[in-house]
């Protein structure tokens, strides 16, 4: 805020409203360029600016949900190669703290890896019994 003419008290008062309402525009800034990067698939950016009280838990959360949503993308990503690219069955994500809907993906890409490890080892049991000569075995996925 300007205000002419002002001095003493009340510009120290009009200086220090400005001095926080630019204080709070920073921080506004900074959260939301995180949560812009966020919603844009980019996980490389933490909220830093410095603040206290519920924008400080703010940021914590923020901060918190990047690193989780940045675990759970390099374990599923870790899953995948292994097990549908290089053939390392048994494969089995681990992220630790998530819950909810992040649990729940987890869990699927889990089970879909576990489903994927035994279908192959039923097959490939199967097949070295054929390679044997016996013939008595089947596929049972």
């Amino acid at each position: 805020a300007q205000v002419r003419g002002v001095a003493g008290t009340w510009k120290d008062l009009t200086d220090n409203v400005n001095a926080m309402a630019a204080n709070l525009t920073g921080q506004v800034r900074n959260i939301a360029e995180v949560t812009t990067a966020v919603a844009l698939g980019d996980l490389s950016k933490k909220i830093t600016v410095d603040v206290r009280g519920e924008i400080l838990e703010l940021k914590d959360t923020i901060n918190t949900m990047v690193d989780q949503l940045n675990s759970f993308a390099s374990e599923v990503t870790r899953v995948a190669r292994e097990v549908g690219t290089e053939g390392k069955l048994g494969g089995q994500a681990q992220v630790r703290g998530v819950a909810g809907t992040w649990k729940d993906l987890t869990d699927n890409v889990n089970s879909m890896a576990e489903n994927l490890t035994g279908q192959v080892r039923n097959i490939a049991e199967v097949t070295t019994a054929v390679a044997r000569g016996d013939l008595s075995k089947k596929i049972t996925v």
